[in-house]
């Protein structure tokens, strides 16, 4: 197998910690979405949009999107599960991990991709093109503060995403906590919850993956 990758991309950061946190190691090829590698013409027979992740499998078989290659990989290496053992779990964390990136990564996407330069004519993932729409830089941000503000408050009460355990969930909110520093907003200092939590996350080990 190898992992498709862009070392500095948020979603492919969110299987090198599902991978790390697993003790599984995949060779990995960057593809440089700076300079439009997503869009060549070998590449693009890899997956219907265009993007990074990618994992090809021995057989040539190749699967996209995140939540798609972590499931994968846990079923096939299911010690150490990151979604969950019995069905209340794995529905919580589920849930919780959808949340995270819709309300989170999503949120910071949207402020991102309708901003950067190199955005300017694919605000949206995938082959085709769509202009920017600068009024959604700002539904962006403060998306991605009232997720700030909802994580903290559920964090309360909880000491990962989904309850005690580190799961899948927490991958997801760490990246889109750190993502949101490219749009230059940080957690404030008043959520001190989600904070406890986005310190003792980011001290494993996987988090430098």
């Amino acid at each position: 197998m190898k992992l498709y990758d862009f070392t500095i991309a948020p979603n492919p950061r969110r299987v090198r910690i599902f991978l790390a946190e697993k003790g599984v190691e995949i060779p990995t090829v960057q593809v440089d979405l700076m300079q439009g590698a997503q869009f060549s013409p070998d590449f693009s027979k890899k997956g219907p949009l265009n993007e990074v992740p990618v994992l090809e499998l021995d057989n040539g078989v190749c699967i996209s999107q995140v939540n798609a290659i972590c499931r994968y990989i846990e079923t096939k290496y299911p010690q150490n599960p990151l979604y969950g053992s019995t069905p209340e779990e794995i529905g919580l964390i589920e849930m919780w991990n959808h949340i995270a990136f819709m309300n989170g990564i999503g949120a910071v996407a949207e402020s991102f991709r309708n901003s950067a330069e190199m955005f300017k004519d694919h605000a949206l993932v995938g082959p085709h093109a769509y202009a920017q729409i600068p009024a959604l830089v700002g539904r962006g941000n403060q998306r991605t503060l009232d997720f700030f503000a909802d994580t903290n408050q559920h964090l309360a009460n909880h000491q990962f995403m989904a309850g005690d355990n580190y799961s899948v969930a927490d991958i997801t909110a760490l990246v889109a906590v750190d993502f949101a520093q490219w749009i230059k907003l940080d957690v404030p200092a008043e959520h001190e919850h989600l904070k406890r939590w986005y310190a003792e996350v980011s001290k494993r080990p996987s988090a430098q993956a």
